[in-house]
């Protein structure tokens, strides 16, 4: 039986006419708020329907690279968790516990994980009686201010046919550099990053903590692959956004079979236990953009859950993709003939005579030919443009996958050449030249700490309502702020007055009824 709420008609005459007058103010205020930046919504990070929902195990980009400043060494770098903002408190953005954060290497070529590096984190908190990440400003990883911080472990686990034959615990109870909640919180934070660059066993160094989401690139992709006429691109739809880095820097004799098989293969994936307490394979990486737009829908998250050695199952969706047929329907491109064996070559087998090894079994993944030398100059079209230790040669932080994959798919490797890309050449924030290499994460900073810049909001105050302090001139970006200050005012004034006359009629009314 359902409950029916009875209410007299002047009554529910008066409340919905209190409830319209507070709708308009609120959709004025709406209006005006609209003419700021808006959040994104989609990711190329988050590129399948069930990882979509969990980002603390969405791993969102995996690189691989002969090490610029120690070519000895090969640096492996994966990411998790997508468009952090960097203001997201008051939890902010700590590593998953209880989770496998895993980067396999396959030194062989058949498909199957050699080595397998694994972090666990965990996650301690000085006190729980405050609501605050820190509580007071944070000079070191070990301040007493610092409320809650993340340690973790490495192990080195050696495998043959995907079981274990030994484990090396190479990194033990190592600092997780904090998320950047601001300049008043951490106002050295680029100290905070040197203190969690730490040694490891085995001659190698590690990183793990927050920094800039280092994939640049235009997501407005997905609105029909750039607005429908080429309107949409050259905006880094990732800037501004932060991301959980992990960075794993070993001699590179280390990782290969030998000098003579120098090609390893590499991809990352991240474990959770289910409802039944057994690990779950949750995601997995390793050529960019492969689950975003080379997999379809139906078979996106049985992509996460799968293994390389078992993409066989998928090979339909490489030889017969489906982004140039898109290409030709929205802009008449011709789409090259099928099946396309050379992109086999860049997701599956690696580049023949470049990072293809022996007897390779088809599995995708970062292939890294790591005899070949860092260049002074990288060109950010990697192997395209002539640039051998660029992409799909594994995938330095500067290569340009987005302009490198789009430009392959329309069929560059057979001699279609075009110069098709997304207008987004480069990264907002400059890389590292050492170790870690990826840049600070940008900072959580609202008020007067924080550099002021064209357009934003750090001189306004919390103590005068957001008002803009000082003698402010009227310039459009300002215009802009006080047009959603005005527009939010006028708008509960109108309600006010609309409520006010409200009540002076239904009290009109009530009387003429004798109610009153």
């Amino acid at each position: 039986m359902t409950a029916t709420a009875r209410t007299r008609p002047g009554v529910r005459s008066l409340a919905a006419l209190i409830t319209g007058a507070l709708a308009t103010g609120g959709l004025a205020a709406a209006g005006a708020t609209a003419l700021q930046p808006q959040e994104a919504r989609a990711s190329s990070h988050r590129e399948a329907p069930l990882i979509s929902g969990d980002p603390l195990h969405d791993n969102t980009d995996v690189y691989a690279f002969v090490s610029p400043d120690k070519p000895d060494t090969t640096t492996l770098i994966a990411n998790w968790i997508p468009f952090e903002e960097p203001a997201g408190g008051p939890n902010f953005y700590p590593f998953a516990e209880g989770s496998q954060h895993d980067i396999h290497i396959d030194s062989d070529g058949d498909g199957q994980g050699d080595l397998l590096y694994r972090w666990t984190f965990d996650t301690r908190t000085r006190s729980g009686d405050t609501f605050l990440y820190n509580t007071g400003p944070v000079s070191s990883l070990d301040d007493p201010d610092l409320n809650v911080t993340q340690s973790y472990d490495i192990d080195l686990l050696k495998l043959k046919d995907q079981k274990v034959v030994s484990t090396t615990k190479i990194a033990n109870d190592l600092p997780v550099a904090p998320s950047n909640v601001g300049k008043a919180s951490m106002p050295d934070y680029k100290t905070l990053r040197k203190q969690a660059i730490r040694q490891v066993e085995g001659s190698g160094q590690a990183f793990a903590g927050q920094a800039d989401d280092p994939f640049f690139l235009d997501l407005r992709v997905f609105d029909l692959l750039y607005g429908g006429d080429l309107s949409e691109v050259g905006r880094d739809t990732l800037a501004g956004y932060n991301t959980n880095t992990i960075a794993l820097q070993v001699p590179t004799a280390s990782l290969r079979q030998s000098a003579k098989q120098p090609i390893v293969g590499v991809w990352s994936t991240t474990q959770r236990k289910n409802a039944d307490g057994k690990w779950t394979q949750v995601s997995r990486l390793g050529s960019p953009l492969v689950n975003e737009v080379v997999v379809p829908q139906k078979d996106k998250d049985r992509f996460n859950a799968s293994h390389p050695w078992n993409d066989a199952d998928f090979l339909p969706y490489v030889t017969e993709p489906e982004l140039p047929k898109l290409l030709e329907s929205i802009y008449k491109l011709p789409a090259p003939k099928e099946p396309r064996d050379d992109l086999v070559s860049v997701f599956l087998t690696g580049v023949k005579g470049l990072t293809q090894p022996p007897d390779v079994r088809p599995a995708e993944m970062l292939r890294l030919n790591t005899s070949v030398k860092p260049t002074d100059a990288p060109k950010r079209l990697g192997v395209l443009d002539g640039d051998n230790a660029g992409f799909p040669n594994g995938r330095r932080l500067t290569d340009d996958v987005v302009d490198i994959e789009l430009q392959a798919v329309e069929g560059e490797l057979l001699g279609n050449k075009n110069d098709l890309g997304d207008a987004v050449n480069a990264n907002d924030v400059k890389f590292g030249d050492t170790f870690p290499y990826v840049a600070l994460p940008a900072s959580g900073s609202r008020g007067p700490l924080t550099e002021k810049q064209s357009g934003d909001d750090t001189s306004k105050s919390a103590l005068d309502g957001g008002a803009l302090s000082g003698n402010a001139s009227s310039t459009s970006e300002s215009g802009s702020d006080d047009t959603l200050v005005i527009a939010s005012a006028t708008a509960g004034v109108a309600g006010v007055l609309l409520i006010g006359l409200g009540l002076a009629w239904w009290r009109g009314r009530m009387r003429r009824r004798g109610q009153l």
